[in-house]
């Protein structure tokens, strides 16, 4: 009998853009191998939202020959990888440890199954369609779903809460708590620039992140707009890494597939403030506020 034939970086590297075709990337965007040799075997893999320094760490101290990540390493114009600035030093350490580094960005954003699948699943909502429909309509990014029952953007905003990591700022709501959410737009990452397609869609409530001030508020003065649910951008992402993990399980049995458990959120720090505070200090009489809000950590 033969040996059964290794499996290796190119083996893994075929699994996932077959889930994660490269052609639905973003023109902008660097996807695919970024460290390491396609003939090299592939035995352990890590998956994680971000190849951050405690990502590296992980990986290198957990032995794994391939680290797959939803965010590339070198997204925008590198001009040197010397060991001296953060992601050269990753480079570096990743080569320097035979561990291969491949990224599934907007193509895994857009894909069917893809990251906003795997958001809408974490919160219990049956997809429909894409938010922002490409080609024939079942890929692209973001999606619209419904709850297997109604409830209260209240009780909603607390379900997000449970179902996602936990993170410094936790979860943060806009519009009326009392107010009655069943069908639901979800887009992983930040997606401000998707608001106008939520509220052409009807939904109740649009779930994402990285919402900034002045198109939310916006959003929101809107008649029927829908309510909005903000929360960390890694929190939003994390739910793919399982989905990634299973794909490559799936499609290539034999490997040892584990998800990171670092948090690489941004913000390692934060503390709520009373909203019936407003503007002012804390000895003064401040303004209501504009508009009903909710934080849940």
């Amino acid at each position: 009998m033969h040996p059964a034939a290794a499996i290796t970086v190119a083996d893994a590297v075929a699994a996932l853009e077959a889930a994660y075709p490269p052609a639905l990337a973003q023109d902008w965007d660097a996807v695919g191998l970024t460290v390491g040799d396609p003939a090299a075997p592939v035995h352990r893999v890590l998956v994680a939202v971000d190849p951050l320094p405690a990502v590296v760490d992980e990986a290198v101290a957990a032995g794994v020959d391939l680290l797959v990540t939803h965010h590339p390493l070198l997204l925008r114009g590198v001009h040197a990888v010397a060991t001296t600035a953060p992601k050269g030093s990753a480079v570096h350490r990743l080569i320097r440890h035979d561990v291969a580094l491949f990224s599934a960005h907007t193509n895994a954003d857009a894909a069917n199954p893809g990251v906003s699948d795997a958001l809408a699943a974490a919160l219990g909502v049956t997809v429909e369609r894409p938010l922002d429909p490409q080609d024939d309509g079942r890929v692209g990014i973001g999606r619209i779903g419904t709850l297997a029952a109604p409830e209260t953007l209240a009780a909603f905003t607390r379900r997000v809460a449970d179902a996602l990591p936990a993170t410094a700022w936790g979860v943060r709501a806009g519009g009326d708590p009392q107010r009655t959410v069943r069908r639901v737009a979800v887009s992983g990452g930040a997606g401000d620039s998707m608001l106008h397609l939520a509220r052409a869609a009807g939904v109740d409530v649009y779930v994402t992140a990285d919402l900034r001030h002045h198109p939310a508020t916006d959003h929101l003065a809107e008649p029927d707009a829908p309510a909005l649910v903000d929360v960390a951008h890694w929190a939003s992402e994390h739910p793919w890494c399982a989905q990634a993990a299973d794909v490559l399980r799936a499609a290539v049995p034999g490997l040892e597939v584990t998800v990171s458990t670092a948090r690489t959120d941004a913000w390692s720090l934060g503390h709520p403030s009373d909203p019936q505070r407003g503007g002012a200090a804390a000895d003064d009489t401040g303004p209501e506020p504009a508009g009903a809000g909710a934080m849940i950590s």
